[in-house]
Parts: structure tokens; C-alpha cells; sequence
């Protein structure tokens, strides 16, 4: 390729090209995730520079800021997710979470009825393999634990209320619990 005829309109269009691509990338690895992911996730999945990573992430929220879709951002990571007006929809569909064993959601059920809860005791009702989906939730940020004596304490984070797309509002009416507040 000779260098010295490209024109500035064509150098722009490779430009174009190359951020569309990685636009492509980024929104493909959000939609199959499924889950919150941080900025070095993004760039070491997508090769994609993390100065163009975030200017692409704001425009994919720009993008889909009025669709059924959108790209939520927390605490520097990122998720594709159902817009809050159509989640009705998707609880109807999905029977729960695939980030999430069935194991591990009954785990989570239990946990935000009875909070604040002690470890022990979710241990003693659901087993050993409860330390395991405990300590994914605490990692995942939608677990609070506090040590007590010789266990723990378990309580719902805000990022719980977020994630599964649950307030206050909603509680009152179906007269469920899960949110225990002093």
C-alpha cells in the first residue's frame, strides 16, 4: 500500500472501521457475560485500548439508552442488561439467573427472606457447598458479611436490590421480605 496516497477521508474510514469493530467486540462480550465485568476484563477479552474501551462503553449506553437494552456501569465494570421497564417480562421467560446455579440461587432465597442471617445456620440447612455460593455472592458485592463471634452475619448489599432489579416499592406490594432494615 503506498502511504503517501491515502487521503486524510480515507484514513478517517479506517478509523471508523476499526472503532465499529471494536464497538462489535465489546457489545458481544457484555451480551454473552451476563454478568458485571471490569475494564482490564474488557481490554484483556477485546484487545481493545482502555482509553477507546471507555469512550465505546459510553456509547454503547448512549446507544441503547432507549431500547429494551441496557449497559449498566457500577463501580467501573460494566453489564448488559434488560431495561428496567421490560424486566416484568423477562422474570415471566426466565425462571432465574444462569450465573447462577440452582443450588446456589436457593441459597441466595434463603438468605434474603431470613437476613440479617447467621452463616452457621444457612450452613447447617443447606450444607457445606454454602460456603462456596457465600463467599461467589460477598465477591459478587450482593452480600454483606459481618463476623460475629465464631460465624458471620449475612445481609443484602444495595448491589443485591440492583442486580435482581428489587425495591422497596415492589416488596410492600407482594408483602414479601428482602430487605431487613434496623
Amino acid at each position: 500500500m503506498d502511504l503517501d496516497n491515502i487521503s486524510k477521508e480515507g484514513i478517517e474510514a479506517i478509523d471508523e472501521n476499526i472503532e465499529l469493530e471494536n464497538s462489535k467486540k465489546i457489545e458481544a462480550a457484555l451480551f454473552i457475560a451476563g454478568r458485571y465485568m471490569t475494564l482490564q476484563e474488557l481490554v484483556a477479552l477485546t484487545d481493545v485500548n482502555p482509553i477507546l474501551l471507555k469512550k465505546i462503553l459510553g456509547d454503547l449506553q448512549d446507544k441503547y439508552k432507549d431500547s429494551g437494552i441496557t449497559i449498566i456501569k457500577r463501580d467501573n465494570t460494566y453489564k448488559m442488561d434488560v431495561s428496567e421497564n421490560f424486566v416484568f417480562l423477562v422474570n415471566k421467560l426466565a425462571t432465574g439467573s444462569s450465573e447462577f446455579s440452582k443450588a446456589e440461587q436457593e441459597t441466595l432465597a434463603m438468605i434474603a427472606y431470613k437476613q440479617p442471617i447467621k452463616q452457621s445456620v444457612i450452613i447447617k440447612i443447606r450444607g457445606n457447598k454454602a460456603y462456596d455460593h457465600i463467599k461467589k455472592f460477598v465477591e459478587l458485592g450482593l452480600l454483606h458479611k459481618k463476623r460475629t463471634g465464631h460465624t458471620s452475619e449475612l445481609s443484602l448489599t444495595e448491589a443485591f436490590h440492583d442486580y435482581f432489579h428489587v425495591n422497596e416499592k415492589e416488596e410492600q406490594e407482594t408483602g414479601e421480605k428482602t430487605d431487613a432494615k434496623p
